[in-house]
C-alpha cells in the first residue's frame, strides 16, 4: 500500500481523523447532548413541553439550508476560512442558548447554532474529497461513522451528568467550549486542503449555476437521494422509538436505552466492517448489498408490525438489522456521490447534506403526523424510505454505465 496523500490509512492520519470526527460531531452533539434537558429547559423558560421539542426541528431546518451556503465559499476560498467562521458563529450561537431567557429566544438561538454547525458537516466531507480516491474516502467516512454512532450513546449520557452538575445551560456552556477546542485544532491543524489555483468563483449568479449543474448530473443526484432515504430511515427510527419501545411494548425508560444504545453500537460495528471490506469490494458493490438488506429487513418490519407477528422479539431484531446498514450506507453513498468533483467539491457535499437533512426531517415528521397507536407508522415510512433508496442507488449506478468487476478496488 502506498503511502500517497489520498491513502488513508497513512502514517500521522490519527490526528486529521480525530478533527474531522470533532467537525463531524457538530450536529449529533448538539441534538443529542441536551434531550434529558428538555423537562428542566420548559420549567425553567415557562414553556409548554411541545415547545422545547421545537428547538431540535429548528435546529435540523438551519443545518439543512446553512449548508447551502458554505459550499460556494469553501470552493471559492478555500476550505479553512469558511469553516473557521461557521465555527466562531456556532460559539457565540451557543453562548445565546445558554443565555436564553425565553423559549423564543432558545429556538432562535438553535437556528443560528444550526447555520455555524453547518460548516462542519460540509467541510469535513469536502476534506476527506479533496485528499482521498473514491474507495480511500469511503474507509475515512467509515471511520467518521465512529463519532456519528457513539454521539447517541454518549451524548446523552453526558448531558444528564452536566444537567445533574450545572443545569441545562451548563450542556450549552459545554458545547460552546467544545467549539473553542475544534477551532484551536482547526487552526493549527488542519491544512488547506484546495489550492488557489483550483477554485471556483463566486457570488450568487456562480453558486446558482454550481447547484444547477449538481442537481442536473444524475448519478450524484440520485446518490444524494439515496442518503437522503438512509437519514429518513434512521429519523423515522427516531422518531417513533420512544412510542413504539416504551409505551405500546412496556419497556422501562432504563431498558429503552439499552436498546438504543444496541442498535447504535450494531451501527458503529458495520461502518468498521465496510473498511475491510473495502479492501477487496467496490463500493457500488457494498452499497447494493447494504440496500438490498436494508430494505428486505425494513418490510418485513412493517409486515410484522402491521400484523403483530413475532412480536416485540421480531420487530426489534429487524429494526436492529436495518440500521446497522447504515454504517455500510452512509460511507459509500457519500464517497460515490463526491467523487466526480473536484473544485466543487464544497458545494457538491453542500448540497448533499441539505438533501440528507430534508429528506430525513420529512421521514421523521411524517411518523409524528401519523400516529395511530400502531407499529405501522414508523415501520412503513422506514421501509418506504429504505426501497426509494434502493431504487435510487440502483438508477445511480445504471447511470454511470458501470457495473462490478469483481476486481479489488484501489488501494
Amino acid at each position: 500500500m502506498t503511502s500517497s496523500p489520498r491513502n488513508p490509512e497513512r502514517r500521522g492520519s490519527a490526528g486529521l481523523v480525530l478533527l474531522l470526527g470533532a467537525l463531524t460531531a457538530f450536529a449529533p452533539m448538539s441534538i443529542d447532548m441536551y434531550l434529558p434537558a428538555f423537562p428542566a429547559i420548559a420549567r425553567d423558560l415557562q414553556a409548554p413541553l411541545a415547545t422545547v421539542q421545537l428547538t431540535v426541528a429548528a435546529f435540523l431546518a438551519g443545518s439543512a439550508v446553512g449548508q447551502l451556503f458554505y459550499g460556494p465559499l469553501a470552493d471559492r476560498w478555500g476550505r479553512r476560512p469558511p469553516l473557521i467562521a461557521g465555527i466562531l458563529l456556532y460559539i457565540v450561537a451557543t453562548a445565546g442558548c445558554a443565555a436564553s431567557r425565553s423559549v423564543e429566544a432558545l429556538l432562535a438561538w438553535r437556528v443560528v447554532m444550526a447555520l455555524g454547525g453547518g460548516a462542519g458537516m460540509v467541510i469535513a466531507r469536502t476534506v476527506v474529497r479533496d485528499l482521498y480516491d473514491t474507495t480511500a474516502a469511503a474507509r475515512m467516512f467509515s471511520l467518521l461513522m465512529l463519532v456519528m454512532g457513539l454521539a447517541p450513546i454518549l451524548a446523552p449520557l453526558a448531558g444528564g451528568q452536566l444537567l445533574l452538575l450545572a443545569g441545562w445551560r451548563g450542556i450549552f456552556v459545554f458545547l460552546a467550549l467544545f467549539g473553542l477546542v475544534t477551532l484551536a485544532a482547526t487552526l493549527l491543524r488542519l491544512p488547506e486542503t484546495l489550492p488557489p489555483g483550483q477554485r471556483a468563483g463566486t457570488g450568487p449568479a456562480a453558486a446558482l449555476a454550481a447547484y444547477g449543474e449538481l442537481l442536473r448530473h444524475r448519478p450524484y443526484l440520485l446518490y444524494a437521494v439515496s442518503l437522503g432515504c438512509i437519514a429518513g430511515v434512521n429519523f423515522a427510527y427516531i422518531s417513533g422509538a420512544p412510542f413504539l419501545f416504551i409505551e405500546l411494548h412496556g419497556i422501562s425508560p432504563q431498558l429503552f436505552g439499552v436498546f438504543f444504545g444496541a442498535n447504535a453500537a450494531g451501527l458503529i460495528g458495520a461502518s468498521q466492517l465496510n473498511r475491510r471490506l473495502l479492501r477487496t469490494r467496490h463500493p457500488r458493490q457494498i452499497l447494493t448489498a447494504a440496500f438490498l438488506v436494508n430494505a428486505a429487513s425494513s418490510l418485513l418490519f412493517a409486515l410484522a408490525g402491521s400484523t403483530g407477528i413475532g412480536g416485540f422479539p421480531l420487530q426489534a431484531g429487524l429494526i436492529f438489522v436495518s440500521l446497522c446498514m447504515t454504517g455500510f450506507l452512509y460511507p459509500n453513498a457519500t464517497a460515490l456521490a463526491l467523487a466526480p468533483f473536484g473544485s466543487r467539491a464544497g458545494s457538491a457535499s453542500a448540497l448533499l447534506g441539505t438533501i440528507q437533512y430534508g429528506i430525513g426531517a420529512c421521514a421523521g415528521g411524517a411518523v409524528g403526523a401519523w400516529h395511530t397507536g400502531t407499529p405501522v407508522p414508523v415501520a412503513a415510512t422506514m421501509a418506504a424510505c429504505a426501497v426509494t433508496g434502493l431504487c435510487a442507488a440502483l438508477g445511480a449506478r445504471r447511470s454511470e454505465g458501470q457495473g462490478d468487476t469483481g476486481a479489488p478496488a484501489e488501494s
